[in-house]
């Protein structure tokens, strides 16, 4: 089965510096769920952001539109993180032929990273 790969790389001062500029930016990016998993942490905002990002790298995303909050990271304490695509994301992964996507998060004491495998075509 091949699969695209999607990583991503965010510091916690970048999302700590969007967070001083109002709510604006957390309403853009954020959906109301990763808002309430999330809070005002700029770790666990920096680890959405980051999966967001890997998101649209593994989904080979070109010059097409996607909003950030068609791309929801899920990350239920004790649960393996996982992807929820709505919207042009979700079309955009159907257009690909993806069939499935695998989310893996990781923090350092500056920075979160995100890795998004996608797999296409028919699973044997």
């Amino acid at each position: 089965m091949p699969i695209a790969i999607g990583i991503d790389l965010v510091g916690y001062d970048e999302i700590a510096e969007a967070l001083r500029r109002g709510d604006r930016y957390l309403r853009r990016i954020y959906t109301d769920e990763e808002l309430d998993d999330c809070g005002a942490s700029p770790r666990l905002l920096a680890a959405c952001f980051a999966a967001k990002e890997a998101t649209m790298k593994a989904l080979s995303r070109t010059d097409q539109p996607i909003p950030w909050r068609s791309i929801e990271l899920r990350m239920r304490h004790g649960a393996q993180p996982s992807l929820e695509l709505t919207g042009a994301a979700a079309s955009l992964a159907l257009a690909r032929g993806v069939s499935g996507l695998s989310v893996s998060v990781t923090h350092s004491s500056q920075s979160a990273a995100a890795i998004v495998l996608a797999s296409t075509g028919e699973m044997s």
